[in-house]
């Protein structure tokens, strides 16, 4: 069990061009549809989780989903299969990166990936919406965050506490008299 999770990671990790958000797709892929491993709404949980916490997104997925699977050496596993295809890259991107740096190829490569990286990011968005049960009744609320954090300067760490506040109270006041 413990090579299988590092060889998903890694391969989920040599494939995490754009960052941890534009892998979102893949891991829900491999953990939800492909293994099994956990359901569509315990992944939206563990996303929510990975946010909020400090530290990079695609490890703290990875360390989440290792340690319910397998505890301490399954988080180790996973993690570890998520970082080391990146620190691979990188090492050799930085012993040959004086030879290429002026490439115009390379330069050219990287302005074709930037769109693609976009529209990585953009589906994983809108498939969260479906699964955390978005609609028009309630899309306000990610369009007031994003507004609030891009137009006014808010903290996106405020807009997590007050987002926790009104789930407690929507949760325990509101919720229950709905019945």
């Amino acid at each position: 069990m413990y090579l299988e999770l590092i060889k998903t990671f890694f391969k989920i990790g040599m494939f995490t061009l754009g960052g941890g958000y534009a892998m979102i797709p893949i891991i829900q892929k491999e953990v939800v549809e492909r293994h099994q491993w956990m359901s569509e709404e315990e992944f939206i949980d563990v996303l929510a989780v990975a946010q909020s916490c400090p530290g990079v997104f695609a490890a703290n997925i990875s360390i989440y989903i290792g340690y319910k699977l397998r505890r301490l050496k399954g988080a180790l596993c996973c993690c570890l299969g998520t970082v080391l295809p990146s620190f691979i890259i990188i090492l050799a991107i930085a012993m040959f990166f004086q030879s290429f740096k002026e490439n115009k190829t390379v330069e050219a490569i990287f302005r074709g990936i930037r769109p693609a990286v976009v529209a990585l990011i953009a589906l994983p968005t809108f498939n969260l919406a479906k699964s955390a049960k978005i609609t028009l009744t309630n899309c306000w609320i990610p369009i007031v965050c994003a507004l609030a954090i891009w137009l006014m300067g808010v903290s996106p760490i405020l807009i997590l506490i007050i987002a926790a506040a009104g789930g407690w109270v929507y949760g325990q006041v509101i919720k229950p008299t709905e019945h």
